[in-house]
């Protein structure tokens, strides 16, 4: 069993891991550990490059492998980078000191492009199961996601990210308790059909096993 530490955002994301992945890497072999970003005193939010590659660096000791799950809404110090040249910076901010310090293979650092949300709009009839959904909630999401080739390319704005698109029609939406809810209903497969960069990187920590899943999902 390959040991993966998985050092997320938040609350939400850590239900995630917990929820969604976790059951389905043991089945390739891979124990998914998600960890808060921080420290005990400070936990969660103000993602950056340093202070990732500084945990990853500590978690390499007690972890066969290491991964993120940030979103690049927010990220802290980005200026004009793009997802997978931060994913780069992580990587190779960790490669600099630490345990198998050179080899990338067990260090993937993962960005959600552009918010967790972007998931979320899978299939956005997960929002109808939701407590005191707003009538009409379900068609004004669709309509949302139908201008977008996947829900990956939802931007970032400050107006138009994917958290931002759900509170105009949803403003009781709250990210740690409905997520989830959202999430579960949908289903990991249809989250990676609809979602490639998020597949592209469920199908790495898969690869992480030591041998082949026992069934599917």
């Amino acid at each position: 069993m390959s040991r993966l530490a998985i050092v997320v955002e938040g609350i939400t994301e850590e239900r995630f891991v917990n929820g969604i992945l976790l059951d389905h890497l043991r089945g390739y072999r891979v124990e998914a550990t998600p960890i808060l970003i921080g420290t005990s005193n400070r936990r969660g939010g103000n993602v950056s490059v340093d202070r990732l590659a500084n945990q990853l660096r500590q978690l390499r000791w007690s972890f066969d492998a290491v991964s993120t799950l940030v979103d690049f809404y927010g990220f802290q110090k980005k200026g004009d980078a793009t997802v997978k040249q931060l994913e780069t910076r992580i990587g190779d901010a960790v490669a600099k000191k630490g345990k198998r310090g050179s080899d990338h293979h067990f260090v993937l650092p993962y960005v959600q492009k552009y918010e967790f949300e972007a998931l979320l709009f899978s299939d956005v009839t997960g929002f109808g199961a939701l407590p005191k959904a707003p009538e009409g909630v379900v068609p004004s999401l669709r309509e949302i996601r139908n201008r977008f080739a996947t829900p990956e390319d939802i931007d970032d704005g400050r107006e138009t990210a994917p958290s931002k698109r759900i509170r105009t029609v949803m403003p009781g939406y709250h990210k740690a308790g409905h997520g989830q809810i959202v999430a579960g209903h949908i289903g990991l497969p249809t989250i990676r059909a609809e979602c490639p960069r998020f597949d592209a990187w469920v199908r790495r920590l898969e690869a992480l096993g030591t041998e082949p899943p026992t069934a599917p999902d």
